[in-house]
């Protein structure tokens, strides 16, 4: 279990199936729930589940397509901004 910024790992990001998860940790992280992360970005919740149980989007298929082409990967960790 995470315990602190300072031992949290980062999530590497391969697939849609490996978003979702950070997405889940980062919102519940931040104490919203589905509906009120979607209303804050301009998404449905329907959408944001979608994204969350890790279902490809034409959005994410496009991305990490370019990320893949370009040989690098994302990593995803909680920012300091």
């Amino acid at each position: 279990m995470i315990t602190s910024d300072s031992d949290e790992k980062p999530f590497r990001v391969y697939t849609a199936a490996s978003i979702g998860p950070a997405i889940k940790h980062y919102r519940k992280e931040a104490g919203l729930t589905q509906a009120e992360l979607a209303e804050r970005v301009g998404l449905t919740r329907e959408y944001l589940s979608r994204l969350e149980q890790g279902h490809e989007s034409e959005q994410v298929r496009r991305i990490l397509a370019v990320l893949r082409e370009l040989g690098v990967r994302a990593t995803l960790h909680k920012a300091d901004w």
